[in-house]
């Protein structure tokens, strides 16, 4: 005859076989059973995702580029002087930089017709950019070579658009009378 306590440890026993057999299953099954751990020879290692960095600000307001801007573009350093003036010039027909729905400006990407709300992004390294959502510096971005307040010189980072399209020279035109 079994005693009682006899009986117990049959039950404990039958209980834990039964426990490592169901998270075997489990972790068969990709959930990992008790914090990970198969009960047959290891578990799943857990993989962590590379953290992404913090999205760091621009130092540049959305509303402060926002307006009319007489634009020209330069390929030599020696004609930005040259270049502001013609810019200056191009208020009678000028590119207008707009308010975005949600906190961005509204600005064309090179050799696309239609203008889209794009961001302003800062970086680690102190650069500000404009372009659409994602990491400061991608390549449908365009970097803040500098911006004063009434002069704003872009470059895109694209080599083929910066190529093509040099160092874009905004100037900001008088308020209409």
């Amino acid at each position: 005859m079994t005693t009682v306590s006899e009986r117990t440890k049959a039950s404990k026993i039958v209980t834990l076989t039964a426990i490592s057999i169901l998270s075997g299953f489990l972790g068969a099954c990709g959930g990992g059973g008790f914090g990970g751990f198969s009960g047959f020879g290891g578990g799943q290692a857990t993989v962590q995702e590379p953290a992404v960095a913090p999205e760091v600000p621009a130092t540049i307001r959305a509303d402060e580029i926002v307006g009319r801007w007489g634009l020209a573009s330069f390929h030599k350093p020696d004609d930005r002087t040259r270049t502001e003036a013609a810019a200056r010039g191009q208020c009678k027909n000028p590119y207008v930089i707009g308010q975005g729905a949600t906190g961005g400006v509204i600005m064309h990407l090179p050799d696309e017709a239609t203008p889209q709300e794009l961001r302003l992004k800062g970086s680690q390294s102190g650069k500000n950019y404009i372009g659409p959502a994602g990491p400061a510096g991608g390549d449908k971005d365009r970097e803040i070579v500098s911006f004063d307040g009434r002069v704003l010189m872009t470059r895109f980072i694209d080599k083929d658009a910066s190529s093509r399209y040099g160092t874009m020279v905004y100037v900001r035109c008088a308020p209409r009378a």
